[in-house]
């Protein structure tokens, strides 16, 4: 499948060990050297409508992409450092 930047912009992404959704596609890094993906960037909820900043952005290394589909990115990272992020961002929304 070849996919273009702008098409794996805002695809969800969706952890398989347990199935949570860790957010959507918000950037990625690049290696500039050679143009390979080394990852993609979930921004971190935004604080108090953005006024207080965000949370900690995820950043999941290409190796542990599985699937890229039509709307949603499987990842198979351990959820379990990013659980309590998005626990606590969803309590302050």
């Amino acid at each position: 499948m070849c996919c273009r930047i702008a098409d794996l912009k805002n695809k969800q992404v969706v952890c398989i060990k347990n199935g949570c959704v860790l957010g959507f596609v918000s950037d990625i890094e690049m290696n500039t050297s050679d143009g390979c993906l080394e990852a993609i960037v979930i921004y971190g909820k935004p604080r108090f409508f953005g006024l207080l900043g965000r949370d900690e952005d995820i950043v999941i290394p290409w190796t542990e992409i599985s699937v890229i589909g039509q709307e949603t990115v499987l990842v198979k990272t351990d959820p379990e450092p990013y659980l309590r992020l998005l626990k606590r961002s969803r309590y302050l929304a």
